[in-house]
This record gives structure tokens, C-alpha cells and sequence, in this order.
């Protein structure tokens, strides 16, 4: 016989998103916080229809992010544009494989890591999946924690310009793939803030209730 895993709902409380403080669930309509006076919610309202959208949208633009330029250069010798995979190619070929590995990790893999981890969990509450809850709580933990390396890349391109306009070398602007990326990044940030974690563990109320 599978025991129960006791959850918050079970145990009769809520947490209050603003100031973190732990609640009795109470009958009232529109219970608030005892301690700050915030709205207090069992479940974030239209999580898995808002997290979906904003995912969504975040894998249509991650196309655009790595085929378009992120960066045009113009010198003396002549403009050239830059995508993120042409970018780590360079450093690659020049010798600079740390520096290619990073942006690599950072740019590509860990966005489209995010992409299909969230993807996994909306999926998993939508069809009531009700295995491995704990190793998809901890999914979302992670890409909690590795959500900020995602705008290394944006970071390296402004230190760039910033250095090459300081030298007088030539002019770096940001390219349209800049802007696709930095979309991404955002909505995949927004995607993780709407998904509301508590939503995995309600199959498994469902299935000893």
C-alpha cells in the first residue's frame, strides 16, 4: 500500500506568495495574508494556460534567436554579421574553447534545456501524469536556479561593444538575433513564474482522495 505524500493543501495550508508566511486555508472568498494583508491563493490563477502561452511563444522566437545576427561588426576592412553559432565556431577555431564551451552552455544549451523542461512539466499536470513528482519538483527548482546564465550571452556582446567603441576599432552593434534572444530569455522566465509547481502535486491528492 503506497502512503500518501502529506502536501500543503492536505495539511490545511497555503503560503502566502509576498511575504512567504504560512497559512490556515480559511472558507472566505478572498482570504489575505494575517501578516502583509496580500491576497492569498490555494493555486495561481490560469497557471498552465499562461506558462503554456508564454512557452509557446519563447520556442517560435528561439528559431530566430540563433539564425539571425547577434552582433554586426563594421571596420575598415569591411562589415560581417554574427550569429551565436557562428560566434562559437570563431572561438573554437581561434583556440578559445573555454570561451566557446561558455557561450555554448549558456546561449544554446540551457535555453532549450528550459524550453523542454517546462514543456515536460505542463505537459505532465495536463495529463494528470502521476510519477516521479519528486524528480519534477526538482526539475523546476533547477531551472529556477539556471534561469539567470541564460543572458550570459547578451552580457558578452555588451562588454564587446563596450571594449571595441573604448579602442576605436571598428563599430559593434546588436543585431536582430539580440533581441530575439533577449525575448526568449524573458519569456521563458515569465513561462517558469506563471507554472505553479503545487499543480504536480495534485494528481497525486487526486489518486489517494
Amino acid at each position: 500500500m503506497t502512503i500518501p505524500v502529506m502536501t500543503a493543501r492536505r495539511a490545511g495550508l497555503m503560503a502566502c506568495p509576498h511575504c512567504g508566511l504560512v497559512c490556515r486555508q480559511t472558507a472566505k472568498p478572498d482570504p489575505r495574508c494575517p501578516r502583509c494583508d496580500g491576497k492569498v491563493q490555494g493555486r495561481k490563477a490560469e497557471s498552465l494556460s499562461r506558462a503554456s502561452a508564454y512557452l509557446i511563444a519563447a520556442a517560435i522566437l528561439y528559431i530566430p534567436a540563433n539564425l539571425l545576427p547577434i552582433m554586426q561588426t563594421s571596420s575598415l576592412l569591411g562589415a560581417k554579421a554574427d550569429t551565436i553559432l557562428s560566434g562559437i565556431a570563431y572561438f573554437w577555431t581561434s583556440g578559445s574553447w573555454g570561451l566557446a564551451a561558455l557561450i555554448f552552455f549558456a546561449s544554446i544549451l540551457v535555453p532549450l534545456l528550459k524550453l523542454g523542461t517546462i514543456a515536460l512539466l505542463t505537459l505532465s499536470v495536463h495529463f494528470h501524469w502521476g510519477r516521479h513528482l519528486h524528480q519534477r519538483a526538482n526539475l523546476f527548482r533547477i531551472i529556477e536556479m539556471v534561469g539567470r546564465w541564460s543572458m550570459l550571452d547578451i552580457f558578452v556582446v555588451a562588454l564587446m561593444v563596450g571594449l571595441v567603441h573604448f579602442r576605436g576599432v571598428a563599430v559593434i552593434e546588436a543585431g536582430p538575433g539580440a533581441a530575439a534572444f533577449g525575448a526568449v530569455v524573458i519569456l521563458t522566465i515569465l513561462a517558469s513564474q506563471s507554472f505553479d509547481p503545487r499543480l504536480i502535486w495534485d494528481r497525486e491528492e487526486e489518486l489517494h482522495d
